[in-house]
Order: C-alpha cells, then structure tokens, then sequence
C-alpha cells in the first residue's frame, strides 16, 4: 500500500478538541470561523468534524472532536475515521491527540478500502507525519494490516488452500526467505489430522512452511490456522454460522501479517511460520464423529465434533514446530465461538505459562492498542479431554470453558518450545469503527510484532 505520509509547507491543520477544550479553542478562530462553527452546531463531541473555510474559500483548518483526557473510555483510533471525511489533500496535526503515534497508525488504517471486486478508491487524503513519529514503522505495521485483510476479505472461491499457499510464497520471495508446501496425501504419513480435516475437500489440503532470518539467531516460530472455508464438516453449521466462514484463515493472515513486519523490520531472530491451509468440506469420504487419527505427534484423537477442526490442524503444525524447540512458539486462529461469548469479537484471549511473557504481551497491546486479554490454562479442566477409546477428544462433551479447553488441547502437542503463547483471534469487524472497517481484521499481529522488536531488535 502507498504510503498515507507526505511532506508540505502547506498542509492543512487539523485540530483535536475536546467538550473541555472547545471553548477555548472557538476564542482563539477568527470570528468569521467562529460564527461558521456555531452556525454549523459544532460542539466538539468525539467523531465530530468540520472543516473551516478561509477568505479564499479554501479548508483553513480542520475540526475534530475526540474525548476528554478524564473519559471513562477513549478511543485512541478516533483519528482513523478522518481519511473518509476529509477532502482530497495533505493534512498535519496541528495540535496532539491522545497519543500522536497511534492516531497516526490510525489515520493509515483508517485509508483501507477492499476494492478486489468493485472500484472502491482509497481516500485522495495525506498526512505530514507528526514530530517524533517513526512514518516508517507506521507504514510497516498498516501494510502488515492490509494485508492480513485483504487475504480475509476474499472468498472462498477465490482463497482456498492453494491461493493462501500461492499469498504466502509470494510474501516468502518478497524478503528472501525459502518456501516448502507439503501438499495432498504427502500430508497423510507425517500431518494425518491436516490430512482428515482436508480431504473431503477436491482443494488439496498442505502444509505451508516459510523460513528466513539467521539460523543463529534465537528461533521464532508462528503457527497460524488457515482453515479457508468451515462448513463445520459433518457436523454441519447451520446457514448463520457459515455465512463469513470465509474468515476462518485469519490465523494464517494474521501470522503472514506478523511475518511481513518481522522480515521488513529485519528483527534479529530466526523465524520459521507453519500455516496448516485446508477446507473442512462435506463429502462422502469426510472425516466422521468419533473417528480417530494418530496424530504427528504419537497422540491419538478421537473427533468429538468435525466442526472443531482448527484444533486439529493446529495440533501437527505445533508438533512439527514444537521438535526444533524454538525460544518462543506462537500460534493464532480463529478458534472457538466460546472467547467471543466470553469477551467479545474486539478483545481476543492469549494463554501462556510464561509470567514474562503473558506480562509483555499484556504491556504491548495495550501500548499499540491492540488489545489481548490473559486467560488461565486451568489444569484441573484439562481431565475434561479424556476419551475412553483414544488419548484425548478434540471436543469434549459440555460446552463449558470452551477457549480453554481449546488452549490445553493444543498445549499436549507443545513439549520442547521454551515458551508457548497461544492467541484466540475472531479476525473480523462486525461493524465498523474508527480505523476498522467492517470485514476481515488484523488482530494481535501488531502487539505481537512490537514484543519481539523489544526483544530482538
């Protein structure tokens, strides 16, 4: 994506207030400008914008209202709806929002249109990057986005298995890093739950395996689900559940997303991503409810329910992952309807045993407001995934605490990595917001990428 920074002389001023602020502020406009305010009923609320005319008849500045520093909640993403209010143009702050850094990266964000399959030009609108703000960085971290939801937005029929394979090589030969795929029934003797999740499918199911960076370095490895369409399987979803099931790769997007910033940052680390890509279809050689499978791992599983298949793949990615024992091992995906009862679409759960760890990522969405939530890998629920004809069940019967149940299901296949962090994503915006667009979402990539900057910088 072009970058939203520019340089002038000339750019058009936009100034934050606030409800407190804006009396003050209306004394310091010309009384033409004043008058225009008040005519126009401008009171400074959050979202509010107006822009101020000139003698000339030109934008002489720009009004925008964000919320007083003492508001119960702020949105530091306020800025990111100005890209589809402003004119075409070149812009600065003329004075500082909450947080510069932030309504800057939103400001990016904020100038995301999907126009794959209808003109949807992006808005004509620049910005001077504000003192003090790395455009650079800024521009990693919304291109990073883009892509993750681009590759979210599209469908199905034209992202399916070998699609994502085909985004990720190309994202791999971009930064210099080496590409394998392990495609079809070369998956069966050394992936057999990718395999089962991904037969009925007439896409191949594979496994995507990028690696870049240092072997020296410390070791680094992302696992993201990329199941791209989720029929549910046998146990099918009913229509309403299908119906954006087109998001379910938004592990793999995300990881990609996560991946782009790490190698475009050149972060001293050995990364290797595991993208499992299949579709869980229906057809007559699906795999069945109470089926089991050997997993990579020697572990077998019995299938509880073919509509918990993220899991599945997961678990031989992670295992193959798990056997070079890398310093951090990272997974995300799209998992379980049960973190979005519990928090939300906007607030994904994270599960680690490392205090270090969860407290830096905790630390980290919160500074690139991208916010995660710590959730407890409770042992004593981890009985609950006892089977009495296999080793474990992919889905217990109950219902009950089901992202954690989820999380320790997929912490029997992580053995030897240092330390593990597990991310349940929803990767999607039901409705749309400052700097996030209604559709596919980029969600914990950034928090994530800014730990290990910190880190291995």
């Amino acid at each position: 994506m072009p970058s939203v920074f520019e340089t002038s002389s000339t750019a058009i001023p936009i100034t934050f207030v606030t409800k407190s602020s804006w009396d003050q502020v209306a004394e310091t406009l010309p009384p033409a400008q004043r008058q225009f305010a008040a005519a126009n009923a401008f009171a400074a609320k959050p979202g509010g914008y107006l822009a101020l005319p000139a003698p000339d008849g030109a934008i002489a500045q720009v009004l925008f209202g964000i919320e007083d520093a003492a508001a119960r909640s702020r949105d530091l993403f306020r800025p990111g709806a100005l890209p589809g209010l402003l004119p075409p143009g070149i812009y600065r702050f003329a004075n500082a929002p909450h947080d510069a850094r932030l309504a800057a990266l939103a400001f990016a964000l904020g100038s995301y249109r999907f126009a794959r399959y209808r003109k949807a030009d992006r808005p004509e609108v620049r910005l001077v990057s504000p003192d003090g703000v790395d455009a650079a960085e800024i521009d990693r971290m919304a291109d990073a986005a883009m892509l993750a939801r681009d590759l979210i937005n599209t469908p199905a029929n034209d992202m399916g298995p070998e699609e994502l394979a085909a985004a990720a090589q190309d994202l791999a030969a971009e930064f210099g890093a080496s590409f394998d795929c392990t495609i079809g029934e070369d998956l069966k003797a050394n992936f057999p739950l990718i395999h089962a999740v991904g037969m009925a499918s007439d896409r191949a199911p594979r496994l995507i395996d990028i690696g870049w960076g240092d072997p020296a370095h410390p070791r680094v490895t992302l696992v993201g689900k990329g199941v791209c369409f989720d029929t549910g399987g046998l146990d099918l979803k009913p229509s309403s559940g299908m119906l954006i099931m087109k998001k379910d790769m938004g592990g793999a997007a995300n990881v990609l997303a996560l991946a782009r910033m790490v190698m475009d940052a050149k972060l001293k680390l050995r990364l290797r991503v595991l993208i499992p890509a299949v579709e869980n279809a229906v057809a007559g050689n699906a795999f069945r409810p109470l089926d089991i499978f050997t997993s990579r791992k020697g572990i077998t599983v019995e299938i509880g329910n073919t509509d918990a298949e993220g899991r599945l793949v997961l678990a031989d990615a992670l295992a193959l992952a798990d056997e070079e024992s890398p310093d951090l091992l990272i997974d995300l995906g799209t998992l379980t309807g049960a973190a979005r009862v519990a928090l939300g679409p906007d607030l994904p759960p994270f599960y680690t045993n490392d205090e270090t760890l969860a407290a830096d990522v905790a630390r980290c969405a919160a500074k690139e407001n991208d916010p995660l939530w710590r959730m407890p890998l409770w042992p004593a629920y981890d009985a609950w995934l006892d089977s009495k004809t296999a080793t474990i069940t992919n889905a217990p019967s109950g219902g009950f605490a089901g992202s954690i149940v989820c999380a320790l299901f997929l912490q029997r296949f992580v053995e030897q990595a240092k330390s593990w962090l597990h991310v349940d994503i929803y990767g999607w915006t039901p409705s749309a917001k400052p700097a996030r667009p209604e559709g596919g979402e980029c969600q914990a990539a950034r928090a994530i990428y800014t730990l290990l900057s910190e880190r291995y910088a």
